[in-house]
């Protein structure tokens, strides 16, 4: 399936047709009736795929229906089926950003495929700038909510969206059985892929933003809207800019996640185990 034909799929239900077309291809390519759950890697959480369960099948993403190859360095278009206890897991070795010049449509299609495959419940994982003095580099924080900055939407058709609780309580509940210190923030989602300017960090600190990154706030508004539960566990990586902290790029963000690869691999095992 061409981009021009992703990106023609300008409503909701054209969208929703395509993932379901894409999901059906793929159960066919995996060989699996349904699935359990997904999770999506983000960047600085790749090295987490290895030990969060068995292998059990990978497909190209590219290959299926709607899906474009993502662009940011880490980030592969794979698709790998695991077994996580008694669980069949779909693992997103990476995802697309809306900074590619893609729709919205393009950037939550994994989310809604994977739901179309029989997901119940939706990880989706991220690398974020922290907007705070008490969260340290390297440590996972719960999103509680989000505020969407990227001037974008995936819903173009349809009734109002109700987000109050658009971050699941009950996976919240669950990731702090896992990880009972585990800190809760906003992340602010913005389009990317230049980063916050300082006069803008202000701003988002006064917003009410914790966290800062380019990705997740659109997958959760599908996902959301599909009726389906979603858990977002960002990394942070860095400083936001104009505060004191190292330099950013994208192999010191990388470096984070891959000196948590254990922690952050055994949280996520166990939340799955209890979902």
């Amino acid at each position: 399936m061409s981009q021009s034909t992703q990106d023609a799929a300008t409503t909701t239900d054209d969208a929703q047709a395509l993932a379901e077309e894409a999901a059906e291809e793929l159960r066919r390519r995996m060989n699996v009736d349904s699935i359990d759950a997904a999770v999506v890697l983000g960047t600085g959480w790749g090295g987490t795929a290895s030990p969060l369960g068995e292998s059990e099948n990978e497909v190209v993403a590219t290959e299926l229906p709607g899906f474009v190859s993502p662009v940011a360095a880490e980030h592969s278009p794979t698709l790998r089926s695991m077994w996580i206890g008694a669980k069949r897991v779909l693992v997103f070795m990476g995802r697309n950003h809306l900074y590619q010049g893609i729709g919205a449509a393009s950037v939550v299609h994994g989310v809604r495929t994977a739901i179309h495959c029989g997901a119940r419940s939706v990880i989706l994982t991220n690398a974020a700038a922290t907007l705070r003095a008490d969260f340290a580099i390297g440590q996972p924080v719960l999103i509680r909510d989000h505020i969407n900055l990227t001037a974008a939407s995936p819903l173009e058709s349809g009734d109002f969206l109700d987000m109050e609780e658009a971050y699941s309580p009950r996976l919240r509940d669950i990731a702090r059985e896992v990880a009972p210190s585990i800190a809760e923030g906003v992340y602010a989602g913005l389009r990317g892929p230049n980063l916050a300017t300082p006069a803008e960090v202000r701003m988002l600190r006064t917003s009410g933003a914790d966290l800062v990154g380019m990705s997740t706030v659109l997958e959760t508004i599908a996902a959301v809207d599909m009726g389906t539960d979603v858990l977002g566990v960002s990394l942070v990586t860095h400083v936001a800019s104009g505060e004191a902290g190292p330099t950013v790029s994208g192999e010191a963000v990388r470096q984070v996640g891959a000196q948590r690869t254990d922690e952050l691999a055994s949280m996520l095992h166990q939340i799955v185990l209890r979902l």
